[in-house]
């Protein structure tokens, strides 16, 4: 497997992260499992795809931090010696509440993680993967949120906002890039069955909402990393800048 190709996915320990990581190396890529503070989850991602034969690590890092960024980056370097792919999954939300109700340092804890963490991945990414400066190529896939069109208001304007920030980064920087052999698009989940919710202070809000959804249900985590791996793969090879909305019509 020396040649097969590195994927790092951010914020890898479990839902869409998790699911992504156990797909891409079923499907032959060598996974590094970032992850910020659940080495125990992370660990146990790793396990079940080194049972089924693929080849995974994971590497601690916060993604907000400039510093951990770069020395993730580099222990890829050291570890693996290449960096074809990159997913940038990792990602905050808050407890509900109205935007006049917001303390400001929690909207720069969001914005740090869900912006400035893919920013900053994506600039270590770029300087290895572009033909600019040496590189092969690659492919970055953002996890945005359908929350970016809809603005998410009596819920999570901040996280709302915080992704459709991601979405305007995920269109510039794969302008930037085109013409040096690496592609950037996103996917937009919806109503997800993942522990995030719980972060928001309600576990159960994908039933409580999924009548809002045409398709009258929420959606699985390994739903949203199908898209993710299809954007990764030579099969999109002519896409870039694009969006898949993994939300059930919403």
């Amino acid at each position: 497997m020396a040649d097969a190709r590195v994927l790092l996915v951010t914020g890898a320990s479990r839902g869409i992260g998790a699911a992504t990581s156990l797909l891409a190396a079923a499907r032959g890529y060598t996974v590094v499992l970032n992850y910020r503070r659940d080495a125990d989850a992370a660990r146990s991602v790793v396990q079940a795809i080194q049972a089924g034969g693929g080849n995974a690590l994971a590497l601690q890092a916060d993604v907000s931090d400039p510093a951990q960024v770069a020395a993730l980056f580099e222990r890829i370097d050291a570890r693996l010696g290449r960096l074809d792919a990159l997913v940038n999954n990792a990602g905050v939300l808050e407890t509900q509440m109205r935007l006049e109700d917001l303390d400001p340092a929690r909207v720069q804890r969001i914005f740090a993680t869900n912006l400035l963490g893919p920013l900053l991945c994506c600039q270590q990414a770029v300087r290895r993967m572009s033909t600019r400066h040496g590189g092969r190529g690659g492919a970055i896939v953002h996890v945005s949120s359908v929350a970016a069109l809809t603005g998410s208001p009596g819920e999570y304007v901040d996280y709302a906002a915080s992704k459709g920030a991601l979405d305007t980064l995920t269109r510039g920087l794969a302008q930037e890039v085109a013409q040096e052999g690496i592609r950037v698009n996103g996917v937009r989940p919806g109503f997800i069955y993942t522990g995030m919710h719980a972060d928001g202070g309600e576990p159960g809000r994908v039933d409580r909402v999924k009548a809002m959804v045409p398709m009258r249900r929420g959606g699985q985590a390994s739903e949203v990393a199908e898209a993710i791996l299809w954007l990764l793969s030579d099969q999109a090879s002519y896409t870039t800048g694009g969006f898949i909305d993994v939300a059930g019509g919403r």
